[in-house]
């Protein structure tokens, strides 16, 4: 069986942004499957997807501290700065991270370690809202 929907995330400012329980409710909002694999697809070339840390806040920050470091903004050599200082290292820093991710379902639930959680990472300071297509294979 396969599903797919689109889920949109409200605007978020420059950083990693906990979106577990977004994903995870729009899970439930699909057929029940006891064993599957979702694939979430951001539709975006500024922002992306990963997992980690879910339950100390401090990491998020050290995660947009050291990327911010790694790929700053007002960067002389980028050349596509057409939308501001922060466009091209937006761009790298989404392929950098990737914009998808394969989850694992078991009875109709994310499989997730302890400490695990799914991350947006907006790249932009005024990225605007996010879309990510969910579509979910399994069996019932």
């Amino acid at each position: 069986m396969w599903q797919q929907r689109t889920l949109s995330l409200r605007p978020r400012e420059r950083g990693f942004h906990l979106i577990t329980d977004e994903i995870a409710q729009a899970l439930v909002e699909m057929a029940p499957v006891q064993v599957g694999l979702l694939h979430l697809w951001l539709q975006h070339t500024s922002a992306s997807l990963t997992v980690n840390e879910n339950a100390d806040p401090l990491v998020r920050g050290d995660f947009s501290r050291f990327f911010s470091r790694l790929v700053p903004d007002d960067t002389a050599y980028f050349q596509h700065t057409y939308e501001g200082a922060d466009d091209m290292p937006a761009h790298v820093l989404s392929s950098l991270l990737g914009c998808s991710l394969q989850l694992p379902i078991s009875q109709g639930r994310l499989v997730l370690g302890t400490w695990q959680g799914i991350y947006l990472g907006e790249h932009r300071v005024h990225g605007g809202s996010r879309r990510v297509v969910l579509t979910l294979q399994g069996n019932d």
